[in-house]
Formats: structure tokens, sequence, C-alpha cells
């Protein structure tokens, strides 16, 4: 009996294995083309590390006349940095490429309603994110930059290590960038039919709480950086809650 559905099973796993196979070696394909651009875009913004590193570092100079210039404590510490950084920047570099070739993936498998949804959403989140990180980078970064550098003084010398300072504006920006995407999530969540603005108005609090506790997290625990991301984010918070029902208006008259 054992032979008998170990027989009528091996065939079945080989008819399985045939079936995937195609999408398994697609899906290799596309794998392969994302890791390559995000290495590609990562050697590129590699050539242009110190140039790309120079507009990060120009905030903190603006920020105090005692900074002008920074320190790298450890021998790799500037070579690691430079890096990070570039392969920060070859990452987003290539999410276009990464997006679309989810996109192919995925794509003969949608109706095409999903398909003009996940266009959407695809394309508003990207937007959303560049907003965000820019936002991050020219509003809410030279603000922090002044507060940290009004306690320098003649007896108190600021050096600001590259290494720490680079993870720091990489830090704000992605948390920025993600955190512009809030409102965009919660109307696309009223639109699905998944949660409604009545919803979020309701758990307003815990959400409120849940900011916070990320804001600090993504802050590395810096009060002042927490206060200075969970404000905006609250205020998007409630745009999201009107979005929610202006949209939803729309999508019931």
């Amino acid at each position: 009996m054992a032979n008998y559905n170990l027989e009528k099973t091996i065939p079945a796993l080989e008819r399985s294995l045939a079936f995937f196979r195609p999408h398994h070696l697609e899906l290799r394909k596309r794998l392969i083309v994302v890791c390559a651009s995000i290495i590609t875009c990562t050697v590129v913004a590699y050539i242009f590390a110190e140039n790309i590193a120079s507009i990060f570092i120009a905030p903190l100079f603006k920020a105090s006349p005692l900074v002008y210039k920074l320190v790298y404590t450890n021998l790799p510490e500037a070579f690691l940095a430079y890096i990070k950084l570039a392969l920060l920047i070859g990452v987003i570099c290539s999410m276009p490429i990464a997006i679309y070739q989810l996109w192919s993936f995925i794509a003969p498998g949608l109706r095409k309603n999903e398909k003009k949804l996940a266009v959407t959403v695809v394309c508003w989140s990207t937007l959303l994110f560049i907003v965000g990180a820019s936002f991050g980078f020219f509003a809410v970064i030279p603000q922090m930059l002044t507060y940290f550098m009004s306690y320098a003084s003649d007896g108190l010398e600021p050096l600001p290590k590259i290494g720490k300072y680079l993870t720091f504006v990489a830090r704000t920006l992605l948390a920025f960038g993600l955190s512009f995407q809030i409102p965009f999530l919660m109307v696309m969540a009223g639109k699905g039919g998944l949660v409604h603005a009545a919803y979020f108005r309701k758990k307003r609090v815990y959400f409120y709480s849940a900011i916070l506790v990320l804001s600090f997290l993504l802050t590395a625990g810096d009060f002042m950086a927490t206060t200075l991301l969970a404000i905006p984010l609250f205020f998007l918070y409630e745009a999201g809650i009107f979005l929610s029902l202006l949209f939803n208006k729309k999508k019931k008259s």
C-alpha cells in the first residue's frame, strides 16, 4: 500500500513542479535584473559618493558656524560610510526598475480593474515617498540640526562623525518618505472596503500611540527627533481620515 501511494505521489509532484517551473524561471530572471540594477546604481552612486555626501552635509554646515568639517575615528569609517550611502542611493534609484519587474511578473494574473489599482498604488506610493523625503531634507533636517547645534559654544565644540551623520540623514529621509504614505494607504484601505474612516476615528488614540512608538524607534530614541517626526505624522493621520471620508462619499455617489 505504501509503494502504491508513493507511485501516485511522485508523478503528481513532478506535474506540480513542471507547472511552477516556468514561473520560477521567470521570477529568477526578474530578480537577477533587479539585483543587477541595484548593483549598477550603487556603483554609479559610489563614483559620485563624495558629491552626494557634500549635499547631505551642507545643512549641517549651515546650522552652525562652529561646524566646518566632519571627522572619522576609525580608519575604514569614511569608506564604509560612502559604501552605505551609495547602497542607499542605489536601492532608491533602482526602485522604478524593481517595481516594473514586479508589475511585469504579476500583471498577467490580474483583472483589468486590479491592474489599474496596482498602477495607481505604485505611482502614488513612489510620488509620496519622494515628497516625504524631500520634506524631511529641506524642511525638517535643517530645523533639527539648528536645534542640535544650538548647544555648541566656544567651550563645547561639536565634532560630528561622518558615518553617524550620514546614517542620521538617511534614516530621517527614509522615515519621512514612508510616513507620507499614511494618508494614501488609509484612502486605499477605505476604497477597498477593508477599513473605513469611522474606524480610524474610533481608534485614534491607539494609532497615535503607535505613531509615537514608531517615531521613537525610527529616530533611535532621540526625543527631539521623535517630536519632529511624530507631529507631521499626526497631521498626516488626520488628513488620511478626511481624505477617506471624501473619497468614500464620491464612491457612494
